[in-house]
């Protein structure tokens, strides 16, 4: 049963939040997970700019100040593997996926959807609600939204 007040931000869409315009595509109360600032965590370490290095380090410690993170813990790790199982079945591949995988089993766990601007990151995780949160402008598919989430070469 999910909360409905409340959802998980994924990585990009909280990398996204200056962009959007519209409070009302986000949740009353937006959470974000461990997971989110592992990857943000990454971010400033393999920036090839100082000024990407800047940037990335400004949104890590911005989510660091904003949220106090759903920790990825025994609930989500089991959850994880029923996540990685319907990614499995939709032909995707897991480990390509892990970091999103992650966020999924951790909102599962916890009853919540997951608001993203990447809606296809999270297709195929049976019984996981996904929330398009459109940008200003932008279609939300992963080739028109600007990468600034870690380098990833197995994501897909």
């Amino acid at each position: 049963m999910t909360d409905p007040g409340r959802g998980v931000l994924d990585t990009n869409t909280v990398i996204m939040l200056s962009r959007i315009t519209d409070a009302t595509t986000l949740p009353e109360e937006p959470l974000i997970t461990a997971v989110t600032l592992a990857e943000l965590s990454v971010g400033p370490l393999v920036a090839s700019t100082d000024a990407e290095r800047a940037a990335r380090q400004a949104h890590l410690q911005q989510a660091e100040a904003d949220f106090e993170p759903l920790p990825f813990d025994a609930q989500a790790a089991r959850a994880f593997g029923r996540v990685a199982a319907s990614l499995r079945r939709a032909g995707r591949k897991t480990h390509a996926r892990a970091y999103d995988a992650m966020i999924a089993a951790t909102a599962l766990a916890n009853g919540l959807p997951v608001y993203t601007c990447n809606p296809n990151d999270f297709s195929g995780i049976d019984g996981l609600e996904v929330v398009s949160v459109p940008l200003p402008g932008v279609l939300a598919t992963r080739d028109e939204i600007p990468d600034e989430t870690p380098d990833d070469p197995d994501r897909s």
